[in-house]
C-alpha cells in the first residue's frame, strides 16, 4: 500500500487491506460536492406549475394513504415532511400537502439536462447518484471556489429553472464536501479549507458523518467517542478496530483532510425491487410484477455486456418473508432467466400461506462474468441455448428501434403506478432503456 503525506510517498506493507490505497494530503481544495435540494420535489415543482410555491411530497403510488413520502420539497420540509414518513404523519404535520404520484423518467431526463449544464461550468469527476455530483477543482477556481458555486447555481437558474437548487460543499477530498455540502441547505455553501481544519466539523454530531449510521454509532460510543471531538482525536488503528476492516483507517484519513483514491470496485450483481401497490399484492399479482422485474434485469445484464449464473428472489410481506436462489450457467437471455424464476416461484407458492399479501418483492443476477467469456456445458443443450439467444437478440433489435417494449416473453403487465424497473434510484441513474 502507498500512504502520500503532502508531496512525500510512503510505503509500508499491511496483509489484512483488502485493495491498494492512494492517499496523500492535499495543501489546497480541489473537490466540490454538489447536492441537489429535494430533487425529486423540486423536479416535480419546476415541472409542474401548478404545483410552484406549495408543499408537495412525492409518493410511489396515486389514490392510497397506505404508503410514505420519498421526497419533499423545502416548503415541505419546514412543516417536518420528511423522507420515509408515512402519509398520514406528514399530512398531520402539514395539512396544506400536496401529494404528487413519482415520475422517474421525468427526474432522469432532469438529471441528464442538469449534468449537462454544470459541466460547462467545470468538469465532473464523478456522479454519486441522481442528485448528487463531484467536480475537481483547477487551479482558478481553488483561489476563487465561492465562484463555482456561483455560477453554477446561476446556470442552473438560467437554463433550468428557479425551483431546482443546490448546496455546494468545497473541500481538499469528497468526504469532506459532502459533509460540507450537508450544513447549510437549502441553496448553501460551505467551504473547508485544508489549514483550517477541524473548524466547523467540530459543531457536528458523530451521525452527520457520512458512513456513520446507528450500528456504527454505536460501536463507537462503546468505544469511548460520542463527539466529534473524540472522533477526531482518535487514531487510524483505533477506527480500524472499531470497523473491523480497513475502511475505519481510510475514514480517519479522509476526515482529516487526506485525498483516497482505493482501487474500482467490481459489478457484483443487477437486481431490481419494487413495492407492490395494495391492490396487487396477492401472488399472481407479484408475479406478474417479478416477470417484468426479472426481463428488465435480464436486458440491463445484456447492455452491460454481463452473464449471471445465479438467481435469487425475494419476497417480503407484513408477517411472512421468502427467499431463494438457483444456480445458471451464464445466463443473460430471456428465456432462461424467466424459466429460472418460475421454478422458484413453485416453491414460493408451496412454502408461503395460501392467502398470503405481498408487499414486496426483489429480483436479482449475480455470479457475473463477462458476456465474451461464455463457457458451454457439455451435459446442456447448447443448440436450444443459441436459439433463445438468437430471439432474444431479435426482440432487443426491435425494442430498441421503436424505445418501447413491442414484444416480450409472455404477458407485459404494469403494474399501477407503472416504472416497474424504472423506480427512483438513489445511488443509480436509471437508463431511459428502464422505462420501456
Amino acid at each position: 500500500m502507498l500512504l502520500y503525506i503532502s508531496a512525500v510517498p510512503l510505503t509500508f506493507s499491511n496483509p489484512k487491506a483488502t485493495q491498494i490505497t492512494t492517499m496523500r494530503k492535499p495543501t489546497k481544495l480541489e473537490c466540490a460536492y454538489i447536492d441537489f435540494d429535494g430533487f425529486f420535489a423540486s423536479v416535480e415543482e419546476q415541472a409542474r406549475p401548478a404545483l410552484r410555491g406549495k408543499a408537495i411530497g412525492v409518493t410511489p403510488f396515486s389514490d392510497t394513504v397506505h404508503t410514505c413520502i420519498i421526497a419533499a420539497n423545502a416548503r415541505a420540509k419546514k412543516y417536518g415532511v420528511k423522507t420515509g414518513m408515512s402519509i398520514r404523519e406528514a399530512q398531520i404535520k402539514c395539512p396544506d400537502l400536496i401529494l404528487q404520484p413519482q415520475s422517474p423518467d421525468l427526474y432522469v431526463r432532469a438529471h441528464r439536462k442538469l449534468m449537462l449544464e454544470i459541466e460547462s461550468v467545470c468538469p465532473i469527476d464523478a456522479v454519486c447518484s441522481i442528485d448528487e455530483l463531484t467536480c475537481r477543482l483547477d487551479k482558478t477556481l481553488q483561489e476563487n471556489p465561492e465562484r463555482l458555486s456561483k455560477d453554477v447555481k446561476a446556470r442552473i437558474f438560467e437554463t433550468v429553472g428557479p425551483y431546482i437548487t443546490c448546496s455546494v460543499g468545497i473541500a481538499p477530498n469528497r468526504l469532506l464536501a459532502k459533509i460540507a455540502s450537508d450544513m447549510d441547505k437549502p441553496n448553501g455553501l460551505t467551504i473547508f479549507r485544508p489549514e483550517a481544519l477541524p473548524g466547523k466539523l467540530l459543531d457536528l454530531n458523530i451521525d452527520d458523518i457520512p458512513g456513520i449510521g446507528t450500528r456504527m454509532r454505536t460501536r463507537l460510543n462503546m468505544a469511548g467517542i460520542a463527539s466529534m471531538d473524540q472522533l477526531w482525536d482518535s487514531s487510524p488503528k483505533h477506527l480500524r478496530n472499531i470497523w473491523r476492516s480497513v475502511n475505519g483507517e481510510r475514514f480517519w484519513y479522509a476526515l482529516h483532510g487526506y485525498a483516497i483514491q482505493a482501487d474500482p470496485t467490481k459489478r457484483r450483481m443487477y437486481g431490481h425491487g419494487r413495492v407492490l401497490p395494495p391492490e396487487w399484492r396477492d401472488m399472481g399479482h407479484a408475479r406478474l410484477c417479478a416477470r417484468l422485474l426479472t426481463t428488465k434485469a435480464a436486458r440491463r445484464l445484456r447492455r452491460s455486456q454481463y452473464r449471471a449464473s445465479t438467481f435469487g428472489l425475494w419476497l417480503s410481506g407484513k408477517d411472512d418473508q421468502w427467499s431463494g436462489e438457483l444456480r445458471m450457467n451464464q445466463v443473460n437471455d430471456d428465456k432462461l432467466c424467466l424459466t429460472t424464476l418460475e421454478n422458484l416461484w413453485k416453491g414460493a407458492v408451496k412454502d408461503l400461506p395460501k392467502n398470503v399479501k405481498i408487499i414486496r418483492v426483489h429480483v436479482a443476477l449475480y455470479d457475473l462474468t463477462r458476456a465474451d467469456t461464455l463457457q458451454l456445458d457439455m451435459f446442456s443443450d447448447n443448440e436450444e441455448r443459441e436459439k433463445w439467444a438468437s430471439v432474444t437478440h431479435a426482440m432487443d433489435t426491435l425494442n430498441n428501434r421503436y424505445a418501447r417494449t413491442i414484444l416480450s416473453l409472455g404477458p407485459w403487465v404494469q403494474p399501477p403506478g407503472g416504472y416497474a424497473g424504472g423506480k427512483i434510484a438513489y445511488a443509480r441513474v436509471p437508463d431511459m432503456e428502464d422505462f420501456w
